[in-house]
């Protein structure tokens, strides 16, 4: 009785007699293919990514007022002023100061104009 001749595993590939050396892949130049940053790491940037315009918020206004309920308010600016308001007038009374504040944030008016006018 002969053996059965054993069948490599599964996922094992099959012993060559030597060193070979790997092929060089050809460059193909698609219209759209991905750029590649690094070796094997496809880019997601757009060719041409849409510029801003500069601009950016530095101040914001939050205003609540729920039907029958008390309205509430408050002003953020990126300088550090952190203001609130709870009630019609108080509220009415913040608006007008965030506004106000336009005009006097450092944020937004560059100090030495201001000294050289």
């Amino acid at each position: 009785m002969t053996a059965r001749p054993r069948l490599p595993l599964e996922g094992q590939q099959a012993t060559t007699t030597g060193p070979h050396a790997a092929g060089r892949a050809v460059p193909q130049a698609a219209v759209g293919a991905r750029r590649v940053v690094a070796e094997g790491v496809p880019s997601s940037l757009r060719p041409n990514p849409p510029q801003g315009d500069g601009r950016y918020p530095v101040a914001w206004l939050r205003i609540t007022a729920p039907r029958g309920a008390v309205p509430t308010a408050t002003s953020t600016c990126l300088c550090g002023r952190d203001r609130s308001a709870v009630g019609h007038g108080k509220v009415l009374a913040l608006l007008a100061d965030h506004e106000a504040h336009r005009d006097l944030c450092p944020l937004r008016t560059p100090q030495e104009g201001r000294a050289a006018a």
